[in-house]
């Protein structure tokens, strides 16, 4: 097995996003047993991976639309779904309504990350990076989600609420026509 073979599925490029991939479903393992450090940790890896994927294939020439639609799976695993799970099982709700209405609103966090993220596969070619992303990149949107994380461990916002609109803030800045500049 060639890792610098751009036709292999299991390129050096697509294995270090399969690494990815594995990261965000331990790390959501690890928040489903309220050990939120591991997973937190996982999650920071995760990101790492998704970095080192990008500079893989683009400086050996690795990229494909394999691997375009590979990276965007392994985003919505690490960055949307995980982080998501990450801060409202943290919220420790246990009243019905606020169980229920919370659960939508990261619900719909998710549904924006995944609609981001389809959005941004079909105006991309494989290779190609842009100057600027329109609307907040989800590997951002997690860590404003990790930062409410920590902001509600530490008592800073101690209302779920709060955390929960700011959460339907981050999830509506997924697709909007915000621009931030790409590194």
């Amino acid at each position: 097995m060639n890792l610098m073979d751009k036709n292999n599925r299991f390129n050096l490029a697509n294995s270090v996003t399969f690494l990815n991939v594995a990261c965000g479903v331990a790390a959501m393992y690890f928040v489903t047993q309220h050990q939120f450090l591991p997973a937190i940790i996982l999650a920071w890896i995760a990101g790492g991976l998704d970095i080192l994927d990008g500079k893989i294939a683009r400086k050996y020439n690795l990229s494909t639309e394999f691997g375009v639609q590979l990276d965007s799976f392994a985003d919505f695993l690490s960055f949307v779904i995980m982080p998501a799970f990450l801060l409202y099982y943290s919220l420790n709700l246990t009243k019905g309504f606020a169980v229920f209405a919370i659960g939508l609103i990261f619900i719909y966090y998710i549904i924006s990350g995944l609609r981001r993220l389809v959005e941004f596969n079909l105006y991309t070619d494989a290779g190609s990076v842009s100057k600027y992303f329109v609307g907040v990149p989800t590997p951002l949107g997690a860590i404003l989600l990790w930062v409410l994380y920590l902001l509600h461990s530490f008592g800073i916002i101690s209302s779920v609420w709060i955390i929960a609109i700011l959460t339907a803030v981050i999830a509506w800045s997924l697709n909007s026509k915000i621009k931030i500049p790409h590194p």
